[in-house]
């Protein structure tokens, strides 16, 4: 249940970061996830102005370190783009 609830609250953490992104249904590390997954495949771009990984991967780590969130936080999101960049 505490695991359940950390996902939860690193799920609106991620989304008071990004302003755009909106969310309906689903279990917080499943929506995460896919969050990130797509951030980094950077598929909310148009596909001529896409970044590779690795650029999108840098921005989004940097963009989370200069964000006023708890280094908890931030640490946890960043572990969440790490896990998500190796399944890529």
């Amino acid at each position: 249940m505490k695991e359940n609830v950390r996902q939860e609250e690193l799920l609106v953490a991620y989304l008071s970061i990004w302003n755009n992104r909106k969310v309906s249904d689903g279990e917080g590390r499943e929506v995460l996830t896919e969050l990130i997954r797509r951030e980094l495949l950077d598929e909310n771009a148009h596909p001529r102005a896409r970044k590779s990984v690795l650029e999108k991967f840098y921005l989004s780590i940097k963009r989370v370190m200069e964000s006023s969130l708890s280094e908890e936080m931030k640490n946890a999101i960043v572990m969440a783009y790490i896990t998500e960049l190796e399944r890529l």
